[in-house]
């Protein structure tokens, strides 16, 4: 797999979460948060960055003992409740042609110390055409 081949997909209509994920660090440096309080990233998160999550050069923020790994899940009619986790780009760009309208979620997950903050979220799949007014 590569650095960062998930992290490259950009499709239309992404919302970055950079600013909320600042503010969380900021308030976890200035005391205000405890690193326990945001190093909760449930176990089969930690699985999947650990197993099939794309690795980075990015140091973990809380910890910055170890680098990020990015997972992302897809939701959305005919997959699992509770999400399909995508485990490459030539699997997100299959599903991004697919017929269903999907919702993602790229979340950055540290192996070491657990903490876990949704990096960006994204429409996959066919889209519905744009009306006209």
């Amino acid at each position: 797999m590569g650095t960062v081949s998930i992290v490259l997909f950009r499709p239309s209509g992404h919302v970055d979460h950079r600013l909320a994920r600042r503010h969380v660090v900021n308030e976890v440096k200035r005391g205000r948060l405890a690193p326990a309080d945001v190093c909760d990233a449930h176990p089969d998160l930690l699985r999947a960055a650990r197993g099939v999550g794309q690795t980075s050069e990015v140091v973990c923020p809380i910890c910055e003992d170890a680098t990020v790994r990015y997972v992302t899940y897809a939701f959305g009619p005919r997959l699992p409740a509770h999400g399909k986790l995508v485990e490459s780009e030539k699997e997100l760009a299959r599903l991004d042609r697919g017929a269903a309208e999907l919702q993602a979620y790229t979340v950055e997950a540290c192996p070491a110390c657990g903490w876990n903050h949704l990096q960006r979220s994204f429409a996959v799949g066919r889209r519905a055409p744009r009306s006209v007014r």
